[in-house]
């Protein structure tokens, strides 16, 4: 009988067991912590507090790993939320306010980080029927620098030995697999760190009347200014609560006192974020974090890697949580998992590394894109710009501008961003076409909100007595 280990259960492992379990007999994933029965935060989550954005590309590669059920309409109806990033978000970029388009597109899912990771592993259990979940300490994988055949579980001193046909490494930003690969004679593997000092800060209140549908709002970070990266986003999750999420880069942290929560808000080259929870009531204190650096384990260039052996999510690159793409990434690995050993021999030589290949190829798109953008902050860490950066850096501020008004700009962001293509989706002609000529729209002053919406942040808005700026059709 065949056998999958899986190290780690959180959202990364449990994928990975997704996928593996059409072609082994069995999977075991185990974990060190206590898992909850239902959707409650969990030990060994640092940004589990924290929004969450669930892009399209991730969605649609939980949708395919999932195929007995719908896991979109498993999270629907489990509380999250669908939106739209062309209709359903208001957004200051660094080059100006996105416009809001009548048509829909580009859907991502919002919830609290416990209620995604909870919704996705019961349907992952539920619906495979040789998935199980263990409580276990890994201590060491078994083998040599040629096969790893298992895994090592229960204290230094005690191990018990659980064999496997296939290892997957989902231990997320703590894995020990460097250590782990040392002890098998592997050794020489790159390793990049780059650190903005982020630190976030978030706080849950309950959504005011009449705004269960008011759009996702967020002020984002900008990069261009030669000054400490500083946002906000208000991230509608389940239960009928707004979920608000700061983040500022070293030298503009979040502060973690309740009114020093607000004032930061407001600071922000636009105040809409504190407008709107001036007059939201709390239900939290504020959680603060700084597990937030990009780091990256480049082990597809290892001159030697084990059969049975392949490492994927956070234990194999973690990423800046602002810009929302490690899930979708975590669920892109899984899925070329699955491509890779649906047609394939598990005990062929070659068979993982194939597989390690082809992970850190869904990894470098992300990547780049985080790195890119933090290497412009000052006091980031590791995180010197090529001149190739400083090209695609300038490229990619004209598409955005652009974007500000285009809907063709856009969507070709939104894609790339969205996970749903990658960087050549930016140079295609039509694309390269609209940053060239720019945004055909002035650009907005305020806010595109609707006359409701403006009403509504009227009616929140406690600041200052001046209330919200005025009107600005979407």
């Amino acid at each position: 009988m065949s056998r999958a280990v899986v190290i780690g259960a959180g959202l990364g492992g449990v994928l990975a067991a997704a996928a593996l379990s059409p072609v082994v007999d069995e999977v075991i994933m185990l974990d060190r912590d206590e898992l909850p029965d239902g959707p409650e935060h969990r030990k060994g989550l640092p940004q589990g507090r924290h929004a969450h954005l669930l892009m399209p590309g991730g969605l649609a590669a939980m949708e395919d790993l999932v195929p007995k059920i719908s896991v979109r309409e498993h999270l629907l109806a489990a509380g999250a939320h669908e939106i739209s990033l062309s209709s359903g978000m208001v957004a200051l970029s660094p080059e100006g306010w996105f416009r809001r388009w009548r048509h829909s597109s580009h859907h991502m899912i919002t919830s609290s980080r416990a209620l995604l990771d909870w919704a996705v592993r019961s349907a992952v259990v539920d619906n495979t029927g040789n998935v199980e979940i263990r409580t276990a300490q890994v201590v060491d994988l078994i083998g040599t620098a040629r096969r790893v055949h298992g895994v090592r579980i229960g204290t230094p001193t005690d191990p018990t030995e659980l064999d496997a046909d296939i290892v997957i490494d989902a231990g997320g930003r703590g894995s020990r697999i460097l250590t782990w690969l040392t002890t098998l004679g592997i050794v020489g593997i790159d390793e990049k760190r780059v650190d903005t000092g982020l630190v976030n800060a978030t706080r849950i209140y309950r959504t005011p009347p009449g705004a269960e549908d008011f759009p996702l709002t967020m002020v984002q970070a900008n990069p261009y200014l030669s000054q400490p990266g500083r946002s906000a986003v208000i991230v509608p999750i389940e239960d009928n609560r707004w979920m608000v999420s700061l983040g500022g880069s070293r030298g503009g942290e979040p502060p973690a006192d309740t009114e020093g929560f607000l004032r930061y808000t407001l600071d922000l080259p636009h105040p809409i974020v504190g407008q709107l929870i001036s007059g939201a009531e709390p239900l939290t204190d504020v959680f603060v974090s700084h597990s937030t650096s990009n780091s990256r384990r480049y082990l597809e260039k290892a001159r030697e890697w084990p059969d049975g052996l392949v490492v994927l999510g956070d234990a194999l690159a973690t990423l800046n949580p602002t810009y929302g793409q490690g899930m979708s990434v975590a669920a892109l690995g899984a899925q070329a998992l699955r491509r890779q050993l649906t047609h394939a021999d598990l005990a062929a030589p070659g068979v993982t590394r194939k597989v390690q290949r082809a992970a850190a190829k869904i990894v470098e798109p992300a990547w780049s894109i985080a790195v890119s953008q933090d290497g412009m902050y000052p006091e980031v860490r590791g995180g010197k710009r090529t001149a190739a950066d400083r090209i695609a850096g300038r490229y990619a501020r004209r598409l955005t501008r652009a974007a500000t008004g285009s809907y063709v700009a856009a969507s070709a962001l939104w894609d790339v961003t969205g996970l749903e293509a990658g960087p050549a989706r930016l140079l295609r002609p039509g694309t390269v076409l609209a940053a060239l000529n720019g945004s055909p729209l002035p650009p907005l002053s305020e806010p595109p909100l609707t006359p409701s919406e403006r009403e509504l942040l009227n009616t929140l808005d406690t600041t200052s007595g001046e209330g919200a700026p005025s009107s600005t059709s979407v």
